[in-house]
């Protein structure tokens, strides 16, 4: 991909120019982080205080007894968004669902262990393991290029 920047004193508002051959699931993504002006902030409760998260600091996000909660180096917190609300905020290129229940940081995974039949074992940098559902393992090996 080539990207080409002008600077004109004279442009009051940025213009966005894609050049390509065919329309691609890579331009659409493209074009949808470009448009997108959903909020990127996360907040999570942790007792009686509402916290700003960094995205990056998120090991995983999991769902359980309806409610939904955000592991972080700092502790967990719990989420006032759906798991499916918390996809479409995440990046994309990071996070990943591994379950109807869980959402994980890929950047966060230490090790994945394939040797488990019809499933994936994950583990992540803060030394706790999760799993891969079924359902799940054919989007994960496409994300890994296995």
């Amino acid at each position: 991909m080539q990207i080409e920047i002008k600077i004109d004193s004279n442009c009051s508002e940025p213009k966005v120019i894609v050049v390509t051959d065919k329309i691609t699931d890579r331009i659409n993504t493209l074009i949808k982080k470009i448009t997108d002006e959903t909020p990127q902030l996360l907040s999570g409760f942790q007792g009686e205080k509402l916290e700003i998260l960094d995205q990056y600091d998120i090991f995983r996000i999991y769902a359980a007894n309806g409610k939904v909660c955000a592991v972080t180096g700092h502790g967990e917190y719990l989420l006032r968004l759906r798991l499916y609300e918390l996809e479409e905020r995440l990046d994309k290129a990071s996070f990943v669902r591994i379950s109807n229940s869980e959402i994980i940081n890929l950047k966060k995974v230490k090790m994945f262990d394939l040797s488990y039949a019809g499933t994936i074992c994950v583990s992540l940098t803060d030394d706790s393991v999760t799993y891969v559902s079924r359902r799940y393992v054919a989007k994960i090996k496409q994300v890994l290029g296995i």
